[in-house]
């Protein structure tokens, strides 16, 4: 009697857990932040809402590189107080709090990227959390805001360049490695709770370890550097044990990448390198101020294919900078030619508040902007429908994200090795019998177009 007495006083003094909505805006360091919040906001007894209406409040975690991502922004916050009125304001347009203030001066707090300890104490003051140390578990691995069967992984902060297009330093800061250790204790958590792909970001990822001077730390009785090479290799060896992936994302053509190529041949981690580089002009980079010498790329691409046949290229380019001439438009769009990377993406000139280029001389009319971005983009997607065509008639592995997409009969979607989520193309794919998602299978190719593939389970 006096067990069921207690159990059922407790039962009716219980309270609801408060909740918190979630907006999360921008690049994939942005997304990483988020789970980040989101992650101590559930150990603290907090659960998550799909809608604003029902939340007692709404984090807004922004975004503020381009001045159309700082729209979308300001259009997520105004939302958000229109339907819940309890709003709080993080992530890159946060550091400029003067621009959200003006729109909306009833936001409850705003702070800036990675000031994870200022949200969750906004979140505190706004509803108190109701924590029930044997309910409220959180996994190993955290809150993922992405399918369970792949996760960013970030393993630095800041960025020491300074381009003139860009604002990330202003907002984020200079480079700020994390220790090896404790990337690599996450990948293992990751691993284990069933990730299958791992991608690797950061703002300048090649640039990992250097503000540490490749610090050592202890990993499985281990001594490791902060050091690109050394962490792409115990990536590598990690992921080999969970039958996994290893994607690098955002790497600054340094003479140093060279040395992970041979990993990439050897199967430790994917043959897959995300290099922004921008543009192909020498004089439109030094407008721009790139790192890294270009002026033997090509080179190095090739000895990059004689090492490794089957690595894929992805790039980000922009047109219209400030003073680019015709005939730089057409050096880029002959290197282009040359280089026959696998994906690109084309983004058109925009000034960004407080970038350093909006200062330069002759700007580009946007009608030209817009020509030059459309002849961009058909040349690219001839050489990307030639270089997938090579695919056809291989059999490659196939990480599957979804089941019975609109439309397919026994259909589903997938990423081969050179396919990165959100930005890439898809493996549309058939099968006879049943094939879970997240699990890697075989696939036949058997056609291709600009952007995608297609092929059967074998």
């Amino acid at each position: 009697m006096a067990k069921a007495s207690i159990k059922k006083s407790v039962k009716s003094t219980a309270q609801k857990a408060p909740s918190v909505g979630f907006v999360s805006l921008g690049c994939a360091k942005a997304l990483v932040d988020s789970e980040r919040i989101l992650t101590q906001l559930r150990a603290e007894g907090y659960e998550f809402s799909g809608g604003y209406s029902q939340a007692d409040v709404v984090i807004v975690n922004t975004c503020g590189f381009l001045d159309s991502a700082r729209e979308e922004s300001l259009s997520a916050i105004g939302e958000a107080l229109a339907e819940n009125g309890k709003v709080i304001v993080t992530g890159c347009m946060g550091a400029t709090p003067e621009l959200i203030r003006a729109k909306f001066p009833e936001v409850l707090s705003i702070t800036g990227p990675q000031d994870y300890a200022s949200v969750v104490s906004a979140v505190h003051k706004a509803i108190p959390p109701l924590h029930e140390p044997y309910e409220n578990l959180v996994p190993a691995q955290g809150v993922k805001l992405t399918p369970r069967h792949y996760a960013y992984l970030k393993i630095s902060e800041g960025c020491n360049n300074r381009c003139s297009f860009c604002i990330i330093p202003k907002l984020r800061g200079d480079l700020v490695s994390r220790p090896a250790a404790d990337i690599l204790g996450e990948a293992e958590r990751l691993f284990a709770s069933g990730v299958k792909e791992l991608l690797i970001v950061s703002q300048d990822t090649s640039a990992y370890g250097v503000d540490v001077k490749f610090a050592e730390s202890d990993w499985r009785g281990q001594k490791i550097r902060a050091k690109f090479y050394d962490l792409c290799e115990a990536l590598g060896e990690l992921a080999a044990e969970h039958g996994a992936w290893v994607r690098l994302h955002y790497v600054y053509p340094y003479p140093h990448v060279d040395d992970v190529i041979p990993l990439m041949a050897a199967g430790k981690i994917l043959p897959y390198l995300d290099i922004p580089f921008q543009h192909a002009s020498p004089r439109v980079l030094k407008n721009m101020r790139r790192p890294a010498n270009h002026e033997k790329i090509l080179e190095r691409i090739a000895k990059w294919r004689e090492i490794c046949p089957e690595i894929v290229i992805r790039s980000t380019f922009i047109v219209g900078f400030p003073d680019e001439s015709e005939e730089d438009f057409e050096f880029m769009l002959n290197w282009l030619k040359e280089a026959q990377l696998d994906r690109v993406g084309c983004f058109r000139y925009e000034n960004v508040a407080d970038a350093d280029s909006n200062d330069l001389p002759n700007h580009v009319p946007q009608n030209v902007v817009e020509e030059r971005w459309n002849k961009f983009m058909e040349t690219q997607q001839e050489i990307s429908a030639k270089r997938l065509k090579k695919q056809v008639g291989k059999t490659l592995s196939v990480l599957i994200d979804e089941s019975s997409p609109e439309g397919i009969t026994n259909g589903f979607l997938g990423r081969a090795y050179g396919d990165a989520p959100e930005i890439d193309g898809l493996v549309h794919i058939k099968s006879k019998g049943r094939v879970l998602v997240g699990t890697i299978v075989k696939v036949k190719i058997e056609k291709a177009n600009e952007y995608d593939l297609f092929g059967s389970v074998v």
